[in-house]
This record gives C-alpha cells, sequence and structure tokens, in this order.
C-alpha cells in the first residue's frame, strides 16, 4: 500500500474512532502528539520482548483510561499489526448477588462495585494467563453497568489466543496498599457514617496485600493517567454517567436500564467509596510506572515522564 493511502487509511481510522467515543476534534492532537509514540514505543517493547506483553493503565474514574486502552488497541492492530484486547477491571466484578453476599458476611458497603475486593480475580488470572499463554478460543467476561451486573456467558465473546499485546485499565489497578496508621482516620462522610469502626476500609485493604499484588505482578508495562486531584473525579464520573444515559436513549428496549444511570446526587456519593484509594494513588503509584501522563483538570496532558525503565526479558 502506498503511503498516500496508508495516510487516508489512518486518518479514516481516527475519525471513526473520534465518532463511535464522542470525542472532540482536538482529542487527535493527544493522538498524534502523546498516544502515537506511545503505542510506537509499546510495538517496540513487544519486538524486543519476543513474546505476549500485559500493559497495565491506571487512571481515576473519568480519566480517560478506557478511551487510551481502545486507541492504543486500534493503532497497535491497525498500523503496527499486532494482536491486541483491551479489558478493563471491571468486566471482572462479581456478579449482583456475589456482591450482595459479600455485604452480607463482611460489610454492607461491599454491595457496591469498584473497590478491591469486589472482582472475580481467579476468573481474572485465568483469562489474562489464557490470553497471554493459551492456545485456541478465550472467552472474555463483560459487565453491563447500567444493570449492575455481569453479562450472561452466553453473550461473551471469544478471541483467539495467545495475543500479542493485552491491555487491561482500571482506576485500582496498580493501586498499592496502605499502612494500617492510614487506615484509622476517615478520609469522608460516608466512611465516617458508615464504616466507623474501619471494617470495610481494612477488607479492601487487606484483598490488596493478599490477592491483588500477584495480578499487578504478571504486568509488564504500566501506564497512568495522574489526574490533578480528587477533586476533578466528581465531574469527570458526571460526565461519564451522562454519556451512558446519552447511549442508552438511542438503544431500543432500554427503559428499565435507563433507572439505573446515577443522579448527580447518586454519584457524589459513590465516588466517596473511591476517594481514599484514588487519592493514595495520585501520591504514591507515579514513581513505580513507565509511563506517567500528568493531566490537567481538562484532561489535556501537560507531562509526560517515565519514572521507571522498562526491562524485558
Amino acid at each position: 500500500m502506498r503511503a498516500a493511502d496508508m495516510l487516508v487509511n489512518r486518518n479514516q481510522a481516527l475519525q471513526d474512532f473520534l465518532a463511535r467515543h464522542r470525542l472532540p476534534p482536538r482529542f487527535l492532537q493527544l493522538v498524534e502528539t502523546w498516544y502515537a509514540p506511545l503505542a510506537e514505543q509499546l510495538a517496540s517493547h513487544h519486538a524486543t520482548a519476543g513474546r505476549p506483553l500485559l500493559v497495565g493503565i491506571n487512571g481515576s474514574q473519568g480519566s480517560g483510561k478506557s478511551t487510551l486502552a481502545s486507541l492504543l488497541a486500534l493503532l497497535l492492530r491497525q498500523f503496527h499489526g499486532l494482536g491486541v484486547i483491551q479489558l478493563s477491571i471491571d468486566d471482572f466484578y462479581l456478579t449482583r448477588e456475589s456482591r450482595r453476599s459479600l455485604a452480607e458476611r463482611v460489610h454492607p458497603l461491599l454491595a457496591t462495585r469498584g473497590v478491591p475486593g469486589t472482582h472475580d480475580l481467579p476468573l481474572m488470572r485465568e483469562t489474562l494467563q489464557r490470553l497471554l499463554n493459551g492456545n485456541g478460543e478465550v472467552p472474555i467476561p463483560r459487565f453491563d453497568k447500567a444493570i449492575d451486573d455481569r453479562c450472561p456467558a452466553d453473550q461473551w465473546e471469544f478471541v483467539s489466543a495467545p495475543l500479542d499485546l493485552v491491555i487491561i485499565e482500571g482506576w485500582c489497578f496498580g493501586t498499592p496498599a496502605q499502612s494500617e496508621e492510614a487506615l484509622l482516620k476517615p478520609v469522608n462522610d460516608l466512611e465516617a457514617r458508615e464504616d466507623p469502626d474501619a471494617v470495610w476500609r481494612r477488607y479492601v485493604n487487606r484483598q490488596i496485600v493478599e490477592h491483588y499484588q500477584s495480578i499487578y505482578q504478571m504486568v509488564d508495562l504500566w501506564i497512568m493517567l495522574q489526574a490533578p486531584s480528587f477533586d476533578c473525579v466528581y465531574q469527570w464520573r458526571l460526565e461519564q454517567e451522562q454519556k451512558l444515559a446519552d447511549k442508552l436513549k438511542l438503544t431500543d428496549d432500554s427503559a428499565p436500564m435507563q433507572n439505573q444511570v446515577m443522579s448527580a446526587q447518586q454519584i457524589a456519593r459513590f465516588i466517596q467509596h473511591y476517594q481514599r484509594l484514588t487519592e493514595h494513588t495520585l501520591q504514591h503509584l507515579p514513581a513505580s510506572v513507565h509511563y506517567l501522563f500528568r493531566l490537567d483538570r481538562e484532561r489535556r496532558i501537560i507531562a509526560n515522564t517515565r519514572p521507571r525503565e522498562a526491562l524485558l526479558s
């Protein structure tokens, strides 16, 4: 294919991506300046390692990590010829019934999806291992946030393994554990009123130590979108929910699901579940990642550094 034709195809693919994700034209500047070079570096890492790679993306809610994961998958597939899938840690939430049971046995706040301890880690580990090292069709679980439950298994897609790169993103993916002392003082009204004895936050922290670390150790390359502060998360999360509501308006038979879209007041309470670990992550994770993108309040990249060298074998 001629260079001119390749450029036309690339531009069309990016325009289609913007339309599909409802992104403004200025997003193309982020792609050209930051994300296309990042995709080239990931492709280079894969070539150097000579094996499938697991790439982890961390970013607070609404920071754009899901969009980045999808974009990198597009660029790596179409312009580097690599087999790639993007996953979200959200796809591995426990079912609604499992979280209800957990809430009854441990603490009521565990009914709300999101924090460590509300994911099906055996399913996540098995899926990642099969995608990276398996041979054949691998079922990919999906979670429907509109109904707050995992999609039925007969709706899962199948992907042929092994792949060249697996990209997985999540707001708490890579989050380090806190000290016991840090857990004692509530960080917001939700913790003070609904977890006064720190049962919930100790359980969450213990899950990171005992179970999530082994998943993190599977990751070859870490990328972080660093928000300026937790204060931005409410507005960003509000925008996410509006996108979900708009999407449901365009689908048939979506009235029951529209009832699950959260109001501004519900979101304000919802994000308090994540404040502690989001603030902890913003402070402590940046020094440990391979690619760090610092964002401003408008989610524009204001700096890009590489705090940690990638050593792959």
